[in-house]
Formats: C-alpha cells, structure tokens, sequence
C-alpha cells in the first residue's frame, strides 16, 4: 500500500491511496473460491463451478465488494501510518486505475491547539448575596402567585385586571376572526403587544374605546408584522388583585409543616441562596469561557461546525414535527446557529486539550453530590440517584458535566480574577435571559 497526504486548506487533506494489483487479486481469488462453493449454474453440479466460470459471470461484482472493503481497511490504517485524526466523514472518489486499486480520501483534520499564555486570562467574578429585601421581595412575589380578583366598581389601574371583548384590523381588514369576547387582561403583564394594556388604563365597565398601535417588526405573524393596527374595545368588568395574608395556610401551602412565618422565611431565603449559588457559578463559568474564546484562537473544522449545527436545530425539527409542519415553515436560516456552533465547538476542543494536556481527572465524588443535588427538588431524591446510576449514558452525561465543572474550576485557578460585587436581582435576571 502506498500512500501519499495533500494539505488542499489549513484543515483540508487529500490522502491518495494506492492498492497494488497482486493483492486486489488475491483478495478477489479468495472470495470467488468461496462464491464457487456457493452459486448454482445450469450445466454443474454444486460447488463443482469451475474457477475461470464463476470469475466471468461476478468478476466486476467481486472487484467492486473487495474495493469496497479495501477502502474500509486500507483507509483507517493509512491514518494511523501518516499519524493523522479526521474531523467528521471523509469524502471517498475511487480511480479508475489499468493495475491494481487507488482512491482519494478527503477530510479535515483537528487543529493543533497551542495553549500559551492561557495563565493571562482576566476573568471577573460575580460576588453577590442574599439581603433582607431581596427576601421581602421574593415573599411578595409569592403572595403575587396567589392573588385573587375582587370586582370594583372604578377605573381601570396598572396591575388591575380587565374583561374586554375587542376587534382588530389592519389595512382595513379584520384580523381577530371577527370580535374577541369576554377576554380577560392584566394590565402591566406584557401578556399584549407593546402599548394595547396602556389604552386600557382609566376605563371603567361598561366603557368603549378605539386606538391604535403597531405590532412589533419581529411579530410571529408576518402579515401583521410592522403594521398600525386600530382595536376597539368594550369594558365588561374590572377587577383589583387581593394578596393573601402570610398565615398559617399560606405557609402550609409551601411545604412548611409548622406553619410559622419565620420558618417560611428561613426556607425562602435557602432556596434563594442556592439558587443563588448555581447563578453564580454559571456566571463565572461562562466569563471563564468568554476569556478562554477570546484568547485561544483556533481554526474549527467545517464537518464539526455542520455537526453542530444539526444538534442544535434539532428541538426546532422535533416541535416542527410533533405540530405536523415543514421545516421550511420554520424559517430558520444555517447561518442563525453557526456562529454559536463555532463557539462551541472551539470551545469544546479547547477544553480537550486543556483536559489533556494538565490530566484533569472525574471525581466520582464530585459526580455523586451533582447527581444528589439535581435529585433533591424530587419527593423521592434516593430514585432519582439509583435512576442515574442503573444507566450507563445519563450517568455519562452527568461525568462529563462535572468533568467540564471541574475544567473551569482549574482554570480560575491559573487565571486573573477580580471580583465584581453585584445585586441578587441583577444576577438572577441576567441569568433568566
């Protein structure tokens, strides 16, 4: 076999290899004494075909079988020979050769990742904790997930909810399948498009009103995207939020079996500080990434990138299929996702090597507690941990979450980090976006 290696890009390889005759040959000899063994022919008995009978009849056939499992041979050893690891499938163009076997194999090889001055990375570190108001304020959205409505014989105020029936169009057509009736609407919700819940503020049942805003220019419904749209509005009822009182039952509701306050604020507060926690950690580890990005640049291997790509449009093929649409429907254009699924894949090949090169190691440890904290929200938490543990592949998926954890960990280790105090609101939103 002989072989000889093209560098066609910075990645891209073109491996020619060559089969000699003699061994095309004997490969073919082989598998036709079999075949003769096999085949029935008019005019012989079985296994009696003689040999130059049976090469005439599946010669092509048999030259194109052992083509096909040189190639599966040939083309992994001629990797391991010329000490080369493809990125993705390779593209296969056998030639057409007088003597003996020969084809072309062309693919993308990993980059070479050089992890200099990874020591200089600057990362910020996000510090923050949970105050006193931080608690009011989650207590008082608790009490919000629990509201009820009283009818009040008023105009309509911001967080008021309102029972409207409406009618919209837009270039002078109706879009709302004729009116909308008894359509119940909290003001300041943002459960309308920009504007509408703001005309409803100061009416009282019984009141009509017409107005007019404009959808958004990214809105689902191209037809109405952009446009001014006119709604007239009739009034039925209006009705203000009532807040329940932090009783006993209210706090029995959550879980607490003493049903005081002070136990339910020591629960609220815990549950704040460890999610908290993870926010925080989540944080950090996408500023640690951030900075890695930044500082180590590599070239991406395209098959990698498209492989990337197809993992993350899959949920959109999924939901498109379970709603019975084509995926052309969806809209959804390759070069929405690409960019972040270079990002991913640099990422994930610079982590490798990192991995690698300082023999970061699981610890199991590690994987038991992160398999136990995940089973805690859970009424049973001990089968949610045999439930990781009795499968091979959910508990691979939990090792290599750890094992990118522990990464990020050795990397603030090495790197530069200053803390950057924030507030509990600001880290939770910012994690909600």
């Amino acid at each position: 076999m002989q072989v000889s290696v093209e560098k066609t890009s910075e990645l891209s390889r073109k491996m020619t290899v060559s089969v000699p005759e003699e061994v095309v040959q004997e490969k073919m000899a082989a598998r036709l004494k079999s075949l003769a063994r096999e085949v029935k022919i008019d005019g012989f008995r079985p296994g009696k075909v003689p040999q130059h009978v049976v090469k005439k009849m599946f010669g092509d056939r048999v030259r194109g079988e052992v083509a096909g499992d040189l190639i599966q041979s040939t083309y992994f050893e001629a990797l391991q020979d010329q000490n080369l690891r493809p990125a993705g499938h390779p593209h296969i163009h056998p030639l057409d050769e007088a003597e003996g076997f020969k084809y072309t194999a062309e693919f993308e090889v990993y980059p070479e990742i050089s992890l200099e001055g990874m020591n200089q990375i600057e990362v910020k570190r996000p510090v923050a904790t949970v105050a006193e108001a931080d608690v009011d304020g989650m207590i008082e959205k608790l009490r919000a997930q629990r509201k009820t409505w009283n009818k009040v014989e008023r105009a309509s105020q911001e967080h008021d909810r309102i029972t409207i029936s409406f009618s919209g169009t837009a270039d002078g057509e109706n879009f709302t399948d004729g009116k909308v009736e008894n359509y119940p609407v909290e003001i300041g919700a943002k459960q309308m498009i920009p504007g509408f819940e703001d005309n409803l503020i100061g009416l009282e049942a019984g009141a009509n009103k017409t107005f007019e805003v404009s959808f958004p220019e990214q809105y689902g419904n191209e037809k109405l995207a952009g446009k001014a749209a006119q709604f007239e509005v009739e009034v039925s009822a209006v009705e203000e939020p009532v807040l329940p009182e932090i009783d006993e039952a209210f706090v029995k509701a959550y879980g607490i079996e003493d049903g005081s306050a002070e136990s339910f604020r020591e629960d609220v507060r815990n549950n704040m500080e460890r999610e908290l926690e993870q926010a925080l950690r989540g944080k950090l580890k996408n500023a640690v990434m951030d900075a890695l990005y930044e500082k180590i640049q590599i070239t991406v291997p395209n098959a990698l990138v498209d492989q990337e790509v197809e993992n993350m449009m899959k949920p959109y093929m999924e939901t498109a299929k379970r709603q019975k649409m084509k995926l052309d429907d969806l809209k959804l254009p390759r070069d929405a996702f690409e960019e972040q699924a270079k990002r991913r894949v640099a990422l994930g090949l610079i982590l490798g090597e990192i991995i690698q090169k300082n023999d970061i190691k699981i610890d199991a440890d590690k994987v038991r507690s992160a398999i136990e904290n995940m089973a805690r929200s859970y009424e049973r938490p001990e089968d949610v941990v045999k439930w990781y543990y009795a499968d091979e592949s959910r508990l691979e998926d939990v090792r290599q979450m750890v094992l990118e954890d522990q990464t990020v960990e050795w990397l603030v280790a090495q790197a530069k980090v200053s803390d950057e105090p924030m507030k509990f609101d600001d880290v939770m939103n910012q994690q909600q976006r």
